[in-house]
């Protein structure tokens, strides 16, 4: 039982969080306890997207219906889109009304939380993929007013007063604009001198799956189905400098990702994330493949500084089953999906496991030096995977689509403590 114990050092922390937002995730010193914590809430049915922190109080976005207390005594209708506090995991109030999937959230000012993804409307008006919102009462910021043309957002990240915003869009915020896209972060409006000029020749559409920010605010890490950017080949990552007023394609390149995974996949990248200094950053991939070699179905690091092509520095791979999150807090480096095993270069899918493979289902963390395994394995629930981490400075969330974790029930969502 953690609720007393953790109770002093969750107030603290959720003050220092209030009072300087972090940008990036925050160190850890240690590895966090593969024991959840018993106080979070329960998502009933669907999938966990995203998470963010606004102040005290965690936003959680995704594809469901219903939620529940932590006793499950109680349960509520919430559609797609809930709140609950940091502290104490009591379910808030916040219940905006969405018509879609939200797959992305991004902490803004004045207690308020950006949200993207597949939706149409937001508390019945028009707003198309992206909005922001006041989390105290759920409604619209009303000036807010960017909306995109078709598809969806799946990233979000807001940095002073400016909101980055990047998915399967052509055009946002009155301005067109190829899956990646600045935006003022108060009225919405494209920023019209920032264009990081992304294009897939031969592919269905361009997409950013997924993208971060170096906590210095300079550089920016995209990944999904491109490969072309400001002109240059750049398959799957590309690298920008954005400290100024626009995207600035670096020298910094990978031919990693050239080589295909099974047939189908216009992209098999899905997360990426900086590590807290940001002298490197960790990609997670899928890929339905799996060989000593490939890249299919692993997560490699790779180090920021430093122009022309660079290899990975080390490669994790599953052997041959999908890791869809990542996060980095300096001692370790978290990583979900639906992943049988750790350490596994020589095992495939159909056959198993190869020679030195450890089980680590769902759910693991690995060396932020060698990229080994370490020896935390709190398991989870399989199914599809994780599809996000939210670090705080006390601990780690856990958003995904099934119900165990670390040996408990915890539906859909969970946080391991420091």
């Amino acid at each position: 039982m953690r609720r007393r114990t953790l109770a002093a050092v969750i107030l603290v922390a959720a003050a220092v969080a209030c009072a300087h937002p972090a940008e990036a995730d925050p160190a850890q010193s240690s590895v966090v306890s593969a024991n959840p914590v018993d106080f979070t809430p329960h998502v009933l049915d669907g999938t966990v997207w995203s998470m963010a922190l606004v102040g005290d109080t965690v936003v959680v976005g995704g594809a469901f219906t219903k939620v529940a207390d932590s006793s499950r005594r109680h349960t509520y209708a919430r559609k797609n889109l809930f709140a609950f506090g940091l502290n104490d995991g009591e379910i808030r109030s916040f219940a905006p009304e969405v018509d879609g999937a939200v797959y992305s959230l991004a902490t803004g000012g004045d207690t308020t939380v950006y949200a993207g993804g597949a939706f149409k409307s937001v508390n019945g008006t028009s707003q198309r993929g992206i909005t922001r919102l006041y989390v105290g009462s759920g409604e619209r910021v009303s000036s807010f007013t960017a909306t995109i043309n078709w598809g969806d957002v799946r990233s979000l990240q807001a940095r002073g007063s400016m909101l980055y915003a990047a998915g399967t869009f052509s055009a946002i915020g009155g301005g067109n604009r190829e899956a990646l896209a600045r935006l003022n972060g108060t009225t919405g409006a494209v920023d019209t001198g920032f264009d990081a000029k992304l294009t897939a020749p031969g592919l269905s559409r361009t997409r950013v799956e997924h993208f971060d920010i170096s906590p210095d605010g300079r550089r920016l890490v995209a990944v999904g189905a491109l490969l072309r950017a400001s002109g240059y080949d750049r398959t799957q990552i590309a690298m920008f400098d954005v400290s100024g007023p626009h995207a600035i394609l670096l020298n910094w390149y990978t031919d990693a990702y050239k080589p295909a995974c099974m047939k189908g996949f216009d992209t098999y990248l899905r997360q990426v994330k900086f590590a807290p200094d940001g002298s490197y950053f960790v990609v997670a991939a899928t890929g339905r493949a799996s060989s000593p070699t490939s890249l299919c179905d692993s997560a490699a690091r790779f180090e920021t500084i430093g122009n022309g092509r660079h290899n990975p520095t080390w490669v994790q791979r599953t052997g041959g089953d999908s890791l869809y999150a990542v996060a980095v807090t300096g001692s370790a480096v978290y990583l979900g999906g639906h992943q049988r095993y750790f350490d596994n270069p020589y095992g495939t899918d159909a056959k198993g496991p190869g020679p030195g493979a450890v089980a680590r289902p769902g759910i693991g963390a690995v060396s932020t030096i060698s990229g080994r395994a370490l020896t935390w394995n709190p398991t989870r629930s399989r199914g599809v995977g994780v599809r996000c981490f939210l670090v705080v400075p006390h601990g780690l969330l856990v958003g995904s689509d099934t119900d165990q974790l670390g040996h408990e029930y915890h539906g859909r969502i969970g946080m391991f403590p420091l």
